[in-house]
């Protein structure tokens, strides 16, 4: 599943995120890049452990906490601690797949990668290139939204952040480990909650909402690897 996830973060939110980066202390971008990915990897982030990092990404968390959107389509269990990145001209990420397991600070923070997260900070207009390039069966998707906006796509889909010509492409990137392992169970989940909640808004007395919410928790209850 590829899904955009419209306004995670408001205008005055994202005016927020951007003076507090600014200021904020910039490191090679390779320092959570794996042996491969190292190669084709260029671009600055923020170290982990800073408190701007630290502090923003609490930020991201609370909100994402909040939107329904998100919590349907991902059914997360637990959350990597939000990055954050920036590319410049001649920057650019190379065809990769993420680490299949990331340890964060400490040992409670190393969880499975289900799915990955970028939220664009940066809007459309401010730099050329910079577009997140994702693959899977039906060809490659290109991906470059609005300040605030973030995109939700399996963490074993092969991508790239094409090179940035013109301007800074800031984001916010993470992993999540979901409560449902496989993407098409996922997938499947998240559709049939997306037409119960049709179907309740539509027709909230109608008779099938009841028991088609109790399938649905049903097939989590089945699927669900805790």
């Amino acid at each position: 599943m590829l899904l955009q996830i419209p306004e995670v973060l408001s205008a005055d939110a994202v005016a927020y995120f951007r003076k507090r980066l600014e200021s904020a202390d910039w490191v090679d971008g390779r320092v959570t890049a794996g042996y491969e990915s190292a190669k084709v990897k260029r671009n600055t982030q923020l170290p982990e452990e800073s408190e701007v990092a630290l502090e923003l990404g609490d930020l991201i968390l609370t909100a994402l906490e909040g939107n329904k959107l998100f919590i349907s389509a991902a059914l997360p269990s637990r959350v990597f601690p939000p990055l954050f990145n920036r590319y410049g001209p001649g920057n650019g990420f190379g065809a990769h797949v993420d680490n299949a397991i990331r340890q964060g600070l400490d040992a409670e923070t190393r969880i499975r990668t289900d799915l990955s997260c970028t939220l664009f900070l940066s809007g459309p207009e401010e730099y050329d290139g910079g577009e997140l390039a994702i693959d899977d069966t039906y060809g490659t998707h290109h991906v470059k939204l609005a300040a605030g906006d973030m995109v939700l796509y399996p963490s074993t889909s092969l991508h790239a952040v094409t090179p940035v010509t013109r301007g800074q492409r800031i984001a916010s990137f993470f992993w999540l480990q979901s409560m449902i392992r496989d993407d098409g169970q996922r997938t499947l989940l998240f559709d049939l909650d997306r037409a119960i909640q049709g179907l309740s808004a539509d027709l909230p007395d109608h008779a099938s909402v009841v028991p088609l919410t109790g399938i649905y928790h049903n097939l989590i209850r089945r699927w669900a690897d805790l």
